[in-house]
């Protein structure tokens, strides 16, 4: 059974800087991607970030570009979320989300995890 736990959620100040972790188990993922999605209140689930687990190739949303880094850490099949320069429009319940590389983005996702809170004040 695949399981993805989310942690380091918490709350900020903007400009300031949280880690989150996804640490996933249940199988081997050298054939899947991990990505990070959001979702604020009254508003529609918004990508992140993505990367490869066999590679560690990375892709980003225009919005967290140059502010967020994604990295696994792959002995520990964890992948994390660097978020500084936090912003308040980052507030938002954060998710990560498994798939195979070759499963689109926007509906590909086999597993999900309980998703973590990240706000952001002003």
């Amino acid at each position: 059974q695949v399981q993805l736990v989310e942690s380091g959620g918490g709350l900020v100040q903007a400009g300031g800087s949280l880690r989150l972790s996804c640490a996933a188990s249940g199988r081997s993922f050298s054939t899947y991607a991990m990505d990070w999605f959001r979702q604020a209140p009254g508003k529609e689930r918004e990508f992140v970030a993505a990367i490869n687990w066999s590679g560690g190739s990375v892709y980003y949303a225009d919005s967290v570009k140059g502010r967020f880094t994604i990295s696994r850490d792959n002995a520990k099949n964890t992948v994390y979320l660097q978020m500084n320069n936090l912003k308040p429009e980052d507030t938002a319940v954060y998710r990560c989300a498994l798939r195979r590389v070759t499963s689109p983005r926007a509906t590909g996702h086999e597993y999900w995890g309980q998703g973590t809170q990240v706000t952001v004040s002003s």
